[in-house]
């Protein structure tokens, strides 16, 4: 039996151990680089959130540096803290601005842990070249996305994505922290015994600031990291040695994962982009003003059905709502940023909108879940015309990416006003060159670690 886990677990090993930047595929590293300047993006703004402000507060008390030459810098925050301490707080901030990238198959999220674990280690280790770091991100969205499936497939409850990402935040550490084989397996086995196998759909009836359980996934996979290089031990990691989800393994380094990660157009849950998509599409095509529209049809795949039908209170809420982002699209003729943190909270006009709007569960939408996130729009005009979008998939995944130059602009959008023009450039050319035989990582991590000088005061709760 030892002997059998031990072989499984070899495959994962060897990969996370021994993958060089030259392995992978360039369209992987060019897609891996779109990822990690949208996260960068998302960032930005989610520092401002009020998640985002309690996590760092929490973390600067509870999970600060042992002392001041061993801390690690926040992202767009500068504070020193320990390196699970700053973790947590990125991806807890993050986690609260639903606009970073995911697996439609896996029904969750990777960057947002990866992202903030690599920017810890990384100043833990020093000298993390470019393409290392790139390396250290790829590595991790393989490993995650395999997780995630194996961890679907073999228990009954929906996880929250912090019960399998946390895997790839100890990889990422074992790998830059210098572990051997069998310290890395006991990361791994520690990070998923205590990553936070929390509950989905409860998140999705009862929107908080608890999210996606990604900030306790990135404490938990840093933590598991430091544990194993002290000699803890907690091998094994079932998700990857259990002999019942091998087959998630196989194909390790050939078929590359990375590639099926989406990046969103719109910062709301996932389930609700197609109806976004097919909402803006009949009011560009028919010049649609909100007072034109009687009312609103929103059919969709019964996860999709159970986000919120309400005017939101919070970020939170509006970002786990369906009817609302639709709304907003109608009305604003856009969903970003100030649609689900300021202005838009109180715009009378979605909230009538909203008063407008029906929602229902269809099978042919439900049947293609979670590979597929379906759905088609209904509108009802005030003169009895209807207007039907038909059925749409969201778009940013492998079958409709949204390019670079849509990447790029989102970005923009979203840290110009937070960062500003200069150092937004600064940081989009330091992602575009990391590939470069020369880059070194540290480059990027000092514009990252750099405080915000004036934080945009958002309506956050």
């Amino acid at each position: 039996m030892v002997t059998e886990l031990s072989d499984r677990f070899a495959v994962v090993g060897d990969f996370i151990g021994g993958l060089q930047f030259d392995d992978i595929p360039a369209p992987v590293v060019a897609h891996c680089q779109d990822l990690l300047l949208d996260l960068i993006g998302v960032a930005a703004v989610a520092t401002t959130t009020e998640a985002g402000r309690i996590a760092a507060e929490l973390a600067g008390t509870m999970f600060a540096a042992g002392s001041p030459g061993d801390g690690v810098g926040l992202i767009f925050d500068g504070r020193r803290l320990s390196a699970a301490g700053a973790a947590y707080a990125a991806a807890t901030a993050i986690d609260n601005f639903d606009a970073h990238d995911g697996m439609a198959p896996c029904k969750g999220h990777i960057g947002v842990a990866t992202l903030p674990a690599l920017l810890s280690f990384a100043q833990v280790a020093a000298g993390c070249s470019g393409r290392e770091a790139l390396t250290c991100l790829t590595l991790g969205y393989e490993l995650a996305s395999r997780a995630g499936l194996a961890l679907h497939e073999s228990v009954d409850d929906y996880h929250t994505s912090g019960a399998w990402n946390t895997l790839a935040v100890a990889a990422i550490g074992a790998r830059l922290l210098g572990l051997s084989k069998a310290e890395l397996r006991n990361a791994l086995g520690i990070a998923e015994f205590h990553g936070p196998r929390s509950q989905m759909m409860r998140e999705i009836d009862h929107p908080s600031m608890l999210h996606d359980g990604s900030g306790w996934g990135a404490l938990a996979g840093v933590t598991a990291a430091f544990l194993a290089k002290r000699g803890f031990n907690g091998a094994p990691a079932i998700t990857i040695e259990g002999a019942d989800v091998a087959h998630h393994w196989q194909d390790l380094g050939q078929t590359w994962l990375t590639l099926e990660q989406y990046i969103k157009p719109y910062p709301v849950c996932r389930w609700a982009h197609a109806l976004v998509d097919g909402a803006l599409m009949l009011k560009e095509r028919h010049d649609l003003e909100a007072g034109d529209i009687a009312g609103v049809t929103l059919a969709t795949f019964a996860e999709s059905a159970r986000l919120a039908s309400a005017m939101p209170e919070t970020t939170a809420q509006a970002q786990y709502s369906l009817a609302f982002p639709v709304a907003a699209a109608l009305v604003r003729g856009r969903v970003g940023v100030d649609e689900v943190t300021g202005t838009g909270l109180e715009d009378a006009a979605i909230a009538g909108l909203i008063g407008r709007t029906t929602v229902r569960e269809d099978a042919r939408h439900s049947d293609r879940f979670p590979n597929g996130r379906w759905g088609d729009i209904t509108l009802e005009l005030t003169d009895g015309s209807i207007l039907q979008s038909g059925d749409i998939n969201a778009r940013g995944g492998p079958d409709q990416p949204l390019g670079r130059e849509a990447v790029t602009a989102k970005f923009r959008d979203y840290a110009v006003p937070i960062v500003g023009e200069v150092r937004s450039r600064a940081i989009e050319a330091a992602v575009f060159s990391m590939n470069g035989p020369d880059a070194s990582f540290d480059a990027l991590v000092d514009l990252l670690l750099e405080p915000i000088e004036t934080r945009r005061k958002l309506a956050l709760a």
